[in-house]
């Protein structure tokens, strides 16, 4: 039963002007069979969050502490933070030419498991998961994300998540530019991913429509760098009528 913790977490980004604060005291735990939604507007610091656990060159962690089974991640480099049971969905999946998608997946297997799966069953058990999400077997041999859709970035993005099997996941707005169906694919994915052992998932979005395919046990509001407020899924169905002006500038003033 694994566990993240993050203890106060502070972080900055360089800006022209210097550095800047976005995280001000972040406070979450995310425990194995544990869903936890994490919602805010815009600059608000959650993909900065995301990426700050991950491990991202250009956020500065100032002060705080983000624990996985007890183990410091901010210690580990971004590969031993993989190989520890991490995985980062990022908004923006980024290209890579030159490299196929099955000897990326490969790779990456072979450097979270230890040792290269074998080959026969691990033909077989990337055919199933690309049926699962309704990817084309020619994927394979295209490069990694060049020339996908947003669509299809977030498949690839899910699909390594059914591969590598990480402890934790954070999902950093995989709705984001999906279409209803391909949404429907890509939230089947993840609720397969979780019910298939008993692993945390940290989901970063602006909207609802996601957590009516995968349920959260737990929304968090994020405003300022920090949680603001948490509750169950009914906070969700709060926020999606009254917006976040509660919690951001006037309406955060006169509460």
């Amino acid at each position: 039963m694994s566990t993240l913790e993050i203890k106060d977490l502070h972080a900055s980004v360089t800006t022209d002007a210097g550095a800047k604060e976005i995280l001000r005291g972040v406070d979450l735990t995310v425990r194995a069979g544990e869903t936890h939604a994490i919602m805010g507007p815009n600059g608000s610091g959650k993909s900065t969050l995301a990426y700050a656990i991950a491990g991202h060159p250009k956020y500065q962690i100032t002060s705080g502490e983000v624990l996985l089974d007890g183990e410091n991640v901010l210690e580990m480099t971004v590969d031993e933070r993989a190989r520890a049971g991490l995985f980062l969905a990022m908004q923006y999946p980024v290209e890579v030419p030159g490299v196929s998608m099955a000897n990326f997946l490969r790779s990456a297997a072979t450097a979270v498991r230890g040792e290269a799966p074998k080959l026969r069953t691990w033909v077989k058990e990337v055919k199933g998961a690309m049926e699962d999400l309704e990817i084309d077997q020619a994927f394979a041999e295209r490069s990694v994300n060049e020339g996908f859709s947003g669509g299809e970035k977030k498949r690839h993005e899910v699909l390594q998540l059914s591969l590598l099997k990480p402890k934790i996941a954070i999902l950093d707005e995989t709705d984001s530019g999906l279409d209803v169906d391909a949404l429907r694919v890509v939230s089947d994915g993840v609720n397969r991913y979780k019910a298939a052992g008993d692993v945390g998932v940290l989901l970063i979005t602006h909207y609802t429509r996601i957590l009516k395919h995968i349920e959260p046990d737990f929304v968090h509001v994020f405003a300022g760098g920090r949680v603001v407020e948490s509750g169950g899924a009914e906070l969700a169905d709060e926020l999606e009528t009254n917006g976040y002006v509660k919690f951001t500038g006037a309406g955060a003033a006169a509460s």
